[in-house]
């Protein structure tokens, strides 16, 4: 098998998911790169992201009701490093990163995590579908106060962050059209609403868990009367808005630069996005034509894009959000398996390094690339990381040693240093950096397993060599 198509996979699989180790990227290899494509873009065929729900909820109690952000945080992050479904984690991240709805304001753990749910059965489907449930989501519909938007009485909250950074972007839409989008979704609450407001003691069955939220529509609340929207005249609801949004030429830029930012290479920040070009400006171009050819369906995008050049050829041009750090860095070094109390600090870590889960800082989601990265992070994610290759008992740990063991790269530094990257993820470094590891792999001069005495001085300096691997510049980027 040859090292560039592990190579390929690994960078498909750090995109698509959250990395793998070397023995599912040879056997990932082995089927092929475009039916591994095909195959992460149907995950309803795949078995159940995880084997036993119940046994997480045995050993995390609170994940039985989910009244903590902290249950919901590490449930999520459980199921991210161990999913036998990566791509639809992936896109569950993706676009809670778009239609970002926190914690904070909410202070109801679970109607987010059901939202990203939501994400899960609508990610990969029509883009029409997904912001239709979107408008729907009860937590959505609280985090932009669509529960206060009347038909004598409008609030624009939801409206506006609609056009402005869920579809369309600035510039694309004028005032008129905020104000007319927001009549047409006037009456989308939630049910009993004032259970949400003053009347929180009946937000609850204590000591059983708060009630779930339900979306209703009132036909009382809504305002049926003619709009002009996006140049269209009609008596439009909220269903007509979504409709001629997605037809909208900007919709599919729109989409398909987000796409590329999350999936392909680091963009500027969206707000710039009005005044700074593409990165790639063909890539988008490309994009935008599979979205529309498709009648807005993510999957087709989503083929088109794994499958291009564009894509093939950007490895190592995304910095890592925390939780690609965290769950890469977990899967990688194994041991995360099975649910444990250390599992809250995963979701301690993510939030150190600044990616809070399920509570993103605003409705514009968190800054990415290079912003993810400041001196306080850099230090948590290096300390992370070198921790979770501390220990030679992880299985991903045992397992590369094992594999240096069989190769008998511990023989010859420069080997040993290649075998290294090899088995962790295919991890491409400049010379410089290879020359530093090679001399730190020959300072132990020449390594054995040949005794247990031998063998334990020559794991610990295998692991001190990957502990150095995890804090490069190169490992912090997919």
């Amino acid at each position: 098998m040859q090292e560039n198509d592990i190579s390929l996979m690994a960078h498909l699989m750090r995109r698509a998911g959250f990395g793998a180790t070397r023995e599912e990227l040879e056997r990932r290899a082995a089927v092929g790169y475009e039916a591994t494509v095909e195959e992460l873009l149907h995950p309803e065929l795949a078995p159940p992201a995880l084997e036993d729900e119940d046994l997480f909820k045995r050993y995390h109690v609170d994940a039985k009701n989910l009244l903590m952000l902290e249950s919901c945080q590490i449930y999520w992050l459980y199921r991210m490093i161990n999913t036998k479904r990566p791509l639809e984690e992936k896109m569950a991240l993706f676009w809670h990163g778009i239609f970002a709805t926190g914690y904070t304001k909410i202070n109801h753990p679970k109607a987010i995590l059901n939202q990203i749910e939501m994400f899960r059965r609508r990610g990969l489907g029509s883009f029409s579908a997904l912001l239709l449930e979107l408008s729907k989501d009860p937590a959505m519909i609280f985090w932009l106060d669509n529960k206060d938007n009347h038909r004598d009485a409008v609030n624009e909250n939801f409206g506006r962050e609609l056009l402005e950074l869920f579809s369309m972007g600035v510039g694309n839409y004028t005032e008129a059209d905020v104000r007319q989008a927001s009549h047409a979704f006037t009456g989308w609450t939630i049910a009993d609403a004032t259970l949400h407001t003053a009347r929180t003691d009946r937000d609850s069955i204590w000591p059983y868990g708060r009630l779930d939220w339900h979306f209703e529509y009132d036909p009382k609340d809504h305002d049926d009367g003619e709009k002009t929207f996006l140049g269209q005249k009609g008596p439009f609801n909220g269903q007509d808005v979504i409709d001629l949004i997605c037809r909208q030429t900007a919709t599919g830029g729109f989409v398909a630069r987000h796409l590329y930012n999350f999936f392909v290479a680091d963009e500027t920040q969206v707000p710039s996005w009005h005044d700074e070009p593409p990165r790639d400006p063909a890539a988008i171009d490309q994009l935008t034509r599979a979205y529309f050819d498709s009648g807005y369906d993510i999957r087709s995008v989503m083929r088109l894009l794994f499958n291009s050049d564009f894509f093939k050829q950007a490895a190592f041009a995304k910095v890592k959000s925390p939780t690609e750090f965290v769950v890469g860095t977990a899967k990688l070094a194994g041991g995360h398996s099975f649910p444990d109390p250390d599992d809250l600090r995963l979701a301690e870590e993510t939030g150190n390094m600044g990616q809070q889960l399920l509570d993103p800082p605003s409705v514009e989601g968190w800054h990415t690339g290079p912003e993810w990265v400041t001196t306080g992070s850099l230090v948590s994610r290096v300390n992370f990381a070198a921790a979770e290759f501390a220990d030679a008992s992880r299985p991903g740990v045992r397992g590369i040693i094992r594999s240096i063991r069989e190769q008998e790269a511990h023989a010859d530094p420069e080997r040993l240093v290649d075998a290294c990257l090899a088995l962790m993820g295919s991890l491409d470094v400049p010379p410089e950096t290879r020359q530093d590891l090679i001399a730190h792999a020959a300072s132990a001069g020449s390594l054995s397993f040949a005794s247990d005495e031998a063998a334990r001085a020559a794991t610990e300096h295998v692991i001190q060599l990957l502990q150095l691997i995890v804090s490069t510049r190169e490992y912090q980027f997919a």
